[in-house]
């Protein structure tokens, strides 16, 4: 279903900086398919810095498997090795970070990250369900970006109901969802993944 809506699930892990606090977080996102990093499979891993003096950029190297993790374990210990031979203290300058310069900031609340969301909703195929589910969000100042509504499923009980919603806080969803999946008419719990542009 990503694929319909122009994305790629990618398992992410996200670390941002709004000016205040630090937003840090691992979980599946959907990416667009048109971003360099949804084209990453296999053992290949990305890593995509963005700052105030370049747009994006993209390292991609080898990452995972077994050849990619025995090579880099390997390196490892070859560089302990050469460090201890040496009477190396430390590889990093001691000026790399100044002192002063150090501070503590505060995370950010995952309850607090807004973004857009993918939600799937397995629901009874009757009137007034769509309705009901969009009434919820709407109340929880969630806007709803786009809809598909599938054809019933092999057992005959209901429906998927798939839903983009634009840029919503994290404890609106949640608390949205709460209350969704105690309706008589949805049947399983929701199935919720954020999306990451």
């Amino acid at each position: 279903c990503a694929h319909e809506f122009g994305y790629q699930i990618k398992l992410l892990a996200i670390s941002k900086f709004d000016g205040k606090s630090i937003d840090v977080r691992v979980h599946p996102a959907m990416i667009p398919e048109t971003k360099p990093m949804a084209n990453v499979h296999g053992v290949l891993n990305a890593i995509m810095v963005c700052d105030d003096l370049m747009e994006e950029n993209i390292l991609i190297g080898h990452g995972a498997g077994s050849l990619p993790t025995g090579s880099a374990v390997v390196g490892d210990v070859v560089e302990i090795a050469r460090n201890l031979i040496s009477g190396a203290q430390g590889r990093v300058p001691p000026q790399s970070f100044q002192k002063a310069g150090i501070q503590k900031i505060p995370l950010k609340n995952i309850k607090d990250v807004e973004g857009e969301y993918f939600l799937r909703f397995w629901v009874l195929d009757q009137p007034g369900v769509l309705s009901k589910i969009s009434g919820i969000l709407g109340n929880h100042n969630i806007s709803i970006e786009s809809v598909i509504q599938r054809i019933k499923d092999d057992s005959g009980k209901g429906v998927p109901l798939v839903m983009m919603t634009h840029d919503a806080r994290e404890s609106d969803i949640q608390d949205a969802l709460s209350e969704i999946n105690q309706l008589e008419e949805v049947y399983e719990e929701t199935f919720l993944i954020r999306v990451e542009k």
